[in-house]
């Protein structure tokens, strides 16, 4: 009986401690919630965990830690992972991308059953009306028509210029702040959308410039700047100065150069950057001027027509941005 009493006793102490050790560090495996602990019958610290019966066991001597545990998973039990697939509930995560955050239902066009059997003619009839209610249920305010319309240019532009998950989500918190404050009222919704890609590609340093997006807009690069330093005047966005050497990766893997003379351009750059001859100029231009004395350095030679065409800008620029570091930074080519 004395025996039993203690072990009770010992049991509530590795319980409590346990509980305890749970709320500290709740992880989904029973050897981290438990790391330090040891079974009072045996000394092991080895335990395992039992959804179905909600306790916690000693693999050793088979007693019972800790019992009524959270189970949190499912409710619901499968045996294949066909039935798994059927059960399960999850849906595609929230995005700022889509219009209503992803969070409406849509009723799908393949006109089956949930076995998969084709239905009939009087009920695919009616399940095209409810389709119908559907759709315009989902955008039945003009807030949801503008996101939705805007979301979709979204989904154009960052296609056509390729770009990430992280800037077409960023473009859309833009957006949807520029929405909250009134601006794209009177505005076009392309222009807007335009300049918040721009300004997420900015935040976000990906190397795309105001002509590359604009390209793609029907309003052109003169709306689009406007609408992108309205932008800068009534959201709070934070857009950091435009370093060239993100420029190099891209210019020269459309050029085909080698990593080192990528690297090259980018020491150029941050010379450049040391005296001070880096303010007020064009990034694209920059990166495309060290791109070509790096070219020039490492016997890697293209022409400045080629690296103005890759970095889009005109070869003027490149000549003269070329000339101002060949002349601060001392930098002699070798001869042909």
């Amino acid at each position: 009986m004395g025996n039993s009493g203690l072990m009770d006793v010992s049991s509530i102490e590795t319980k409590k401690n346990y509980a305890r050790h749970q709320a500290d560090s709740d992880k989904g495996d029973v050897g981290s919630e438990v790391e330090g602990m040891k079974c009072p019958n045996c000394g092991s610290g080895s335990f395992v965990r039992s959804f179905e019966r909600g306790e916690v066991t000693c693999t050793n001597c088979g007693l019972v830690i800790s019992e009524k545990i959270i189970d949190r998973g499912p409710e619901w039990r499968a045996f294949t992972s066909e039935e798994r697939d059927k059960r399960s509930r999850v849906g595609s995560p929230l995005s700022p991308t889509v219009h209503d955050r992803g969070l409406s239902t849509v009723i799908d066009w393949r006109d089956k059953d949930a076995m998969g059997r084709k239905l009939e003619p009087r009920k695919r009839i009616e399940i095209l009306r409810w389709r119908k209610w559907q759709i315009r249920t989902r955008v039945h305010s003009s807030l949801d028509r503008n996101l939705a319309q805007a979301m979709s240019e979204l989904d154009r532009i960052s296609s056509q210029i390729g770009l990430p998950k992280s800037v077409k989500e960023e473009s859309a918190v833009i957006y949807r702040r520029a929405v909250e404050k009134g601006l794209v009222r009177g505005r076009s919704i392309e222009s807007v959308m335009a300049a918040a890609i721009y300004a997420a590609c900015r935040t976000q340093k990906v190397p795309r410039t105001l002509d590359e997006i604009a390209k793609y807009t029907k309003a052109g690069r003169k709306d689009v700047a406007r609408c992108y330093r309205l932008l800068l005047r009534e959201v709070d966005v934070n857009i950091p100065i435009a370093d060239p050497v993100d420029f190099i990766t891209r210019i020269g893997g459309a050029l085909e150069l080698s990593g080192t003379t990528q690297h090259k351009a980018a020491e150029i750059i941050r010379e450049a950057k040391k005296k001070g001859i880096t303010a007020g100029k064009d990034p694209a231009g920059l990166a495309a001027a060290a791109i070509y004395v790096a070219s020039l350095l490492e016997n890697e030679r293209r022409t400045q027509k080629e690296i103005a065409q890759a970095a889009q800008v005109t070869e003027v620029t490149v000549r003269n941005r070329y000339k101002e570091l060949m002349k601060e930074l001392g930098i002699e080519v070798p001869p042909q």
